[in-house]
């Protein structure tokens, strides 16, 4: 499915100008320096001839899990190596699920044409204090907020872009996954939609902090309105453009998909909408704007809406209530901005880009009770809120802490009938 085009204005003109806008390691954080001698015996233990010792330089996108370029003296792909591990002090083991990542990427590596070819998994966390996986380097452009200096896709090439990276995950979800016995046993069956529902709720519940919205109608309309799985399938569970590597001679062709650590079975739908949650179009509000991680604005890139029906029509698959993804996508997003929020709340990290992430979660708040909204029309929505008049007011409390600027944002986005004068005044102490 995936459309074949050269970019005529990429500015990528010979392998030296290539290799400005691939993408690269930089300097090893402090406090994340890895035992690369420990690595290089471990490899040659695997029967992996790697030559001398690497140069190591590691990988500033991501959240989570910590990612290492070794590149050893030889020239074949075998002495140009990624490595991942999880960050130190880790207990949850299944939030950074080593095995879990090199397993499903290796059971893919005959049906899926976009992931890496892993070398070989280490769980002996006395090589150096956690699993780690190794694997080939794809060497290619990662297309994060914006695409990089020297990349100048016009509106055709950009659309062929956004198309490609929607043809990946389609076909994604079309891999046969029962003929990998590695890959049927990642999933719980059926209910998929109802189990993702009820663990976010309680999520975000422990997750949440004095300074923001409860969530409560959200979380009610979501349990109210779940659906029965559409089908189960291979799904990748945080797609975004900045998870894919793009040819650094075709910056509109898809040549890998990276981050594979929440991948499972469950629904295609719940996949595209987690999807959609991260989709920032060129008219969205300015909080959003400011927490793009893809460029999803460029001119040419499909609007939200488009991508659906696109989906849609390539799989076949029909769609009683979109809203409900949506919704769901947008709910589940606050809840991983959340529990990273929390932990910078409980002064359990000091990193400033997560001080202002409550904002975040008021303003995907928003956006969510004007899909309910929409979707419920005015007066059915005005009486949905009635049971949550109590929480209505402790949620237009925490509006009332932030910056103007950002209330102004939060307000011109919920629905008009939210904060009804006479309904949320009655629930305030005398």
């Amino acid at each position: 499915m995936a459309t074949d085009t050269h970019a005529k204005n990429t500015g990528t003109k010979g392998t030296q100008a290539n290799n400005k806008v691939l993408d690269k390691g930089g300097a090893v954080r402090e406090g994340e320096e890895l035992d690369a001698k420990a690595v290089s015996e471990w490899l040659r233990n695997q029967n992996v001839e790697v030559i001398g010792e690497p140069t190591v330089t590691q990988f500033s996108g991501g959240a989570s899990n910590w990612t290492y370029r070794l590149q050893y003296e030889g020239d074949n792909k075998n002495q140009d190596l990624i490595l991942r591990r999880p960050p130190k002090g880790t207990k949850a083991k299944s939030a950074h699920d080593m095995v879990r990542e090199y397993t499903v990427q290796n059971a893919l590596k005959d049906a899926y044409p976009y992931v890496p070819k892993m070398v070989a998994l280490c769980t002996d966390e006395d090589v150096i204090g956690a699993d780690f996986y190794v694997m080939e380097r794809m060497e290619g452009i990662i297309p994060r907020a914006n695409l990089p200096k020297g990349i100048d896709l016009d509106p055709e090439q950009t659309r062929v872009l956004c198309t490609n990276v929607i043809d990946a995950l389609v076909e994604l979800h079309q891999v046969d996954y029962k003929a990998h016995p590695d890959l049927v046993n990642l999933g719980r069956g059926e209910g998929y939609c109802e189990r993702q529902v009820s663990g976010w709720d309680k999520r975000y519940i422990k997750a949440k902090t004095p300074n923001v919205p409860s969530f409560a109608l959200v979380r009610q309309w979501l349990g109210k309105h779940t659906p029965a799985d559409s089908k189960t399938c291979l799904i990748h569970n945080d797609w975004r453009f900045d998870n894919v590597i793009l040819d650094a001679d075709d910056p509109t062709k898809v040549i890998g998909v990276l981050d594979w650590e929440m991948a499972t079975l469950g629904d295609p739908l719940m996949d595209l909408g987690s999807a959609l949650a991260y989709w920032i179009e060129a008219d969205d509000n300015i909080v959003m704007q400011q927490s793009r991680r893809q460029p999803t604005h460029l001119d040419g890139m499909m609007t939200r809406d488009e991508v659906v029906a696109y989906y849609l029509e390539q799989t076949g698959l029909e769609i009683d209530n979109w809203t409900f993804y949506e919704v769901f996508g947008l709910f589940r997003l606050a809840g991983i901005v959340q529990q990273i929020y929390y932990r910078y709340y409980n002064k359990q990290t000091r990193n400033p880009t997560f001080k202002n992430f409550w904002i975040i979660v008021h303003v995907l708040h928003a956006k969510c009770l004007k899909l309910i909204a929409q979707y419920e029309g005015e007066a059915l929505f005005t009486s949905h809120v009635q049971p949550h008049l109590q929480d209505m007011g402790v949620d237009a409390a925490t509006i009332g802490q932030l910056p103007s600027p950002v209330q102004a944002v939060i307000k011109g986005i919920l629905p008009k009938s939210y904060f009804l004068p006479t309904s949320y005044k009655s629930e305030e102490p005398e």
